[in-house]
């Protein structure tokens, strides 16, 4: 989690350390007002990060707390690139597994193109594209679907990937193949962030749409 100094950050910092906790503690900790700490709470709930849990009691109504949910783990940082480098770097260096690198990456493009071609049967090359688009979109690209009078583009403004890519090309060329297969159209990559563009690229001929 970014340590921005915010009210909200504050009590994310409080839930992840102390688990599940009431509003009056959290404002206690924190000297706020509990209508201030309520007022977050229902912003983080509606958010999808928090959720109210009823603590039953001998005698009495039940005690509300809050806690963070599954998702709220997006907001804490994780070093996944770092220990997939780590770990092919282990296989890197011995020829003898060297060439698993390729097999891993083709492999993770043989289960994503099983994943996402049954969304592609029937669709035009026009709709694949925007198809195609929302999947990495989704995967966390930031990608937009363009087009002009010759081309369809798919640019892709983020890497989730980066830090893997920057040092195994493997993976850029697996994302080439997979689009081509996805697309089942010749696609050109034009830049890309890997190797120092401001964007992955992706032009698609319009021409190639038979539907």
């Amino acid at each position: 989690m970014k340590q921005t100094g915010s009210t909200r950050d504050a009590i994310i910092y409080k839930l992840r350390s102390q688990g599940r906790m009431q509003i009056s503690v959290i404002a206690h900790q924190l000297g706020l007002t509990e209508m201030a700490i309520r007022r977050h709470m229902h912003e983080l709930a509606k958010q999808g990060y928090v959720e109210i849990i009823s603590i039953k009691q001998a005698m009495g109504r039940p005690l509300h707390a809050y806690e963070l949910t599954a998702k709220a783990e997006e907001l804490f940082p994780r070093n996944y690139q770092l220990l997939t480098v780590d770990l092919l770097s282990e296989l890197e260096e011995d020829p003898q597994t060297k060439p698993y690198i390729e097999l891993m990456f083709q492999g993770r493009k043989r289960k994503l193109l099983q994943r996402y071609r049954p969304t592609m049967q029937g669709k035009s090359l026009a709709a694949k594209v925007q198809e195609l688009t929302q999947i990495q979109l989704a995967g966390g690209y930031m990608a937009e679907a363009k087009q002009d009078e010759h081309y369809y583009y798919i640019e892709e403004y983020n890497c989730p990937i980066k830090g893997v890519a920057d040092r195994y090309h493997h993976a850029c060329q697996c994302e080439l193949e997979l689009f081509q297969e996805l697309l089942e159209a010749p696609v050109e990559r034009t830049e890309c962030l890997a190797k120092g563009g401001a964007k992955c690229n992706y032009r698609i001929r319009i021409s190639s749409d038979k539907k």
